[in-house]
């Protein structure tokens, strides 16, 4: 955990340092007036280093008005509470040897600081409309990306009841619903801002999730959005499309299609969510061929490479126990996709989107569109026909969607 002795930040010009200490000042005075919401430390200096990120809030405990630090590392977060005093030290100290950003909302405005790798920072200062925390306790209620008042689509859909609280069988699903928000908000800020956003979700369903992307999107980023949910399922699509008219979502339509034949123009975002086995693989090939900024797909099902591996070496007397069979397959399914994406210029993520005691098909792949350079390409397509020789396979069907 880092200590609280300030160090010499040297590594700063005067101009820089300037531009650091009026940041903090920044957060002096709105944390000493209330108007602190929160502060996130981010981008990190060292890709190897295992903290990811800081985040940090207002908290008031027995002992008085503290400084709430959540460290997130890449398998545990750690909670600390700090004076403010510490608290500008650390942050300080924070930004000289770990972190690039820091993204402060307070009362009436957004303010980053930005640093590049030659330590020449950037001091952004945005207006927006943001209330004053209402509660500052250390137990308070987590809020939610997705509120329940006054939110017709989280009743027609049976989460909440006719006094818009959470019914009792449906809080796995609410918190499945806000989940999935917090999961694709770092990713849908870091796209290139647009003044019209293109999303496609395939294979919507009920609309749970079609619903809650396209209500935060446009109350937090977007006022010029189209969105389409594509559903196999006739009644699902008249069902969503009439709760979609009752809430007032103008531009949310739902089809009545299969990822491979609904025709749709080039989405800025594609979503798959719960396809089955090579459906997932038709979902990323649309949206790799049409461009897409971001794919996301949470797969279900990995049958096609399950009975494509022959393994014929060390593996086999482990694999011959058909559970580990069936979870390695997975794993070499989802991997493969993962790395596949990324030869098409896409930064990859795997990571578990509901935790495995709801659902045991909790994998989310994100793709963001970054680009790849030639030699990078080259090394990613050798990983990938290592990877099928060491497990007898001879392609994965996303391979052959492609023409790879």
């Amino acid at each position: 955990m880092p200590n609280f002795c300030c160090k010499i930040l040297a590594n700063f010009t005067a101009m820089e340092q300037e531009k650091i200490d009026n940041f903090t000042e920044k957060l002096k005075t709105a944390f000493n007036e209330g108007n602190l919401v929160k502060l996130t430390l981010s981008k990190l200096r060292a890709k190897e280093n295992d903290l990811q990120k800081i985040t940090i809030t207002p908290v008031r405990l027995k002992a008085g008005l503290k400084v709430n630090f959540v460290y997130s590392y890449k398998k545990r977060d750690i909670t600390k509470n700090y004076s403010l005093d510490e608290s500008l030290d650390l942050i300080k100290n924070g930004l000289a040897e770990d972190f690039l950003s820091a993204d402060m909302y307070i009362v009436g405005e957004n303010v980053k600081l930005l640093i590049d790798k030659k330590n020449v920072a950037k001091l952004l200062i945005k207006k927006i409309d943001l209330p004053k925390p209402v509660s500052l306790n250390h137990n308070r209620i987590k809020e939610r990306a997705i509120v329940t008042q006054d939110n017709i689509w989280l009743r027609e859909v049976g989460i909440t009841n006719a006094a818009w609280q959470v019914k009792h069988e449906m809080k796995d699903k609410y918190l499945q619903i806000n989940r999935y928000i917090e999961l694709l908000q770092p990713e849908i800020e870091r796209l290139e801002k647009k003044d019209h956003l293109t999303v496609v979700d395939m294979g919507s369903g009920k609309g749970y999730l079609t619903f809650a992307l396209y209500q935060h999107l446009t109350n937090s980023y977007y006022k010029n959005i189209n969105m389409k949910g594509v559903e196999y399922r006739p009644d699902l699509v008249d069902i969503c499309n009439r709760i979609a008219t009752k809430a007032g979502f103008e531009n949310l339509e739902f089809l009545q299609g299969t990822i491979e034949n609904t025709q749709f123009a080039d989405p800025d975002i594609l979503i798959a969510l719960h396809a089955c086995d090579t459906a997932t693989d038709d979902a990323i090939f649309r949206g790799i061929s049409q461009n897409a900024s971001l794919i996301v797909c949470a797969p279900c099902c990995h049958k096609q490479i399950r009975k494509a591996m022959k393994v014929e070496n060390e593996f086999s007397s482990v694999l011959k126990h058909g559970i580990l069979e069936e979870r390695q397959a997975e794993l070499l399914t989802d991997g493969l996709r993962a790395l596949i994406m990324e030869v098409f210029g896409y930064k990859t993520r795997v990571f578990e989107f509901i935790s495995s005691e709801h659902t045991s098909k909790n994998i989310m792949i994100v793709g963001r569109k970054v680009g790849i350079n030639e030699a990078r390409k080259a090394k990613v397509l050798e990983e990938i026909t290592a990877v099928k020789r060491l497990f007898g396979i001879e392609r994965h069907y996303l391979e052959d969607l492609l023409n790879m």
